[in-house]
Parts: structure tokens; sequence; C-alpha cells
């Protein structure tokens, strides 16, 4: 709303200003142009003489025309604003699949992870026992003179075969029957069956081509620290320090 005051001072902008008569006063409307400000601390007068040359009839019908032209609006009086509420609900874990699914699979990683950690202990600790366990290919200076172990070593490097007894492959109590058998000794087919048939002389007294026994597995004395036998499948007949703890000495 912009008083009469202020109308004389808009007198000037011609067109552009617009005036209503409505019922208990005027309606003033600037259009395209802004309104003359008072700079601070003016004292803007205004001469209502000039209001006399103001053709308000004019200045009515150009209102009325901008107020028929623009856009209206008709809200209901009884109109209301309808919000439809949501339903929340919750799945226990227990019930949910997908989370069920993400856990199992979660823990199947873990078991996955667990397992190859387990493999790799376990080739380590296998490659420890190799490094310990050495390996030779020629008999050790201790067995020198000994028949059995100079029949032996023909045989190192013959792979390992479950039951077998010939130079095509050996077990353990094969490899050592075949041996004895080339010097005239006949010995049980069975590790422990050998083991009971002998004498049990001790670690000290024990001699190169006596035979070392431990539950399991029999092999042929080579002298000082070493055996000959055959190992175990994947290997082959070969000369190794005593891997066993607490070893029994045999002799035929």
């Amino acid at each position: 709303m912009t008083p009469l005051t202020d109308l004389v001072q808009n007198s000037q902008l011609g067109r552009r200003t617009a005036v209503a008569a409505a019922a208990g006063g005027i309606l003033v409307s600037t259009f395209g142009a802004a309104a003359a400000q008072a700079a601070p601390g003016e004292t803007v007068k205004t001469d209502l003489s000039k209001l006399g040359n103001l053709d308000l009839g004019a200045l009515t019908n150009e209102a009325h025309q901008v107020v028929d032209a623009a856009p209206v609006v008709t809200v209901a009086r009884d109109a209301k604003i309808a919000a439809e509420a949501g339903v929340v609900s919750v799945t226990p874990a227990s019930e949910n699949e997908e989370y069920q699914a993400q856990l199992a699979a979660e823990a199947a990683a873990e078991e996955e992870a667990a397992a190859a950690a387990a493999a790799e202990a376990a080739a380590a600790e296998t490659t420890a026992t190799a490094t310990t366990t050495t390996a030779t290919t020629a008999a050790p200076a201790s067995a020198n003179g000994s028949e059995i172990i100079s029949i032996a070593s023909r045989y190192v490097g013959t792979p390992y075969v479950s039951g077998g007894s010939s130079p095509s492959g050996f077990d353990c109590s094969g490899f050592t029957s075949y041996v004895y058998a080339q010097v005239g000794i006949s010995l049980p087919r069975s590790s422990s069956a050998q083991a009971a048939g002998g004498t049990i002389v001790s670690a000290s007294a024990a001699v190169a081509g006596d035979l070392v026994y431990a539950p399991g597995h029999i092999g042929i004395y080579a002298g000082g620290n070493t055996m000959i036998d055959a190992p175990k499948p994947g290997d082959t007949v070969q000369f190794r320090t005593i891997w066993m703890s607490n070893p029994t000495f045999i002799r035929y």
C-alpha cells in the first residue's frame, strides 16, 4: 500500500503506476520501476495540490485490467490436507534371510582363511622337518664294511610303494626284508613282526646293518645317527638322519 503523499512522488512515472479504487481507499501498484526513495536523513515534502493533476479514473481502469489478467487460485474453505502415514515394520535378525546369508558368507570366508593358515603352517612344519632330517644318496663312512648297507645303497632312489617289496617299489618293511634276503636272512613281512623276531640291542651297541624300529616304521641302521629306509608315499629310498625320538635297534 502506498500513501497518498507518495502518489504525488510517483506521478512522474506515467502509465507505470496503476491506482485501483476500492471500497474504503485507493490501491497504488508500481510496475517495471522502483518507487522513489529519499536519501537517508532527507525529508520528503509532498504538495497535495498536485493530486488534482492525476487522472484517477484512468489509473483505476488500468489497475482493474492488471487484476483481471492476474492468475487466481481458489481454495475451498473446508479444504483439508491429507497425509498418508507410513507403516514401519521391524524384522528380527534371525528371520532376515539377507542378513543371515551375509553372516554365513563371512563365516565361510573366516573358515577358508583358517584352513589356508593351517595348511601354510603344516607346510612350514613339513619343510622344517625335511630340513632337520637330512637325506643323502651315499652311505656314510660309519657304514663302511657292512654288506647289508652296501646292498641297501643300490636301491637309493627307488620309489615308495605301499605293499611293495621289489626294486620296482618298496614300503618300509618290504625294503628291509628284500635287502636282508640278499644275505640269506629271511625276515617277517610286517615292521612289528620284524621288530619282535630279532634281538634288541642298545643304541651304543648297535652297528651298521642292524634294524632301527619305531611303531609303524622300520629301516636299516647305517651307523652314527643315520639310517636308510623307504620313508613314505611320494618319497624314495634314501639315507637320512634318524628321525625317531626313541628308536629300538634290532639285530638278526
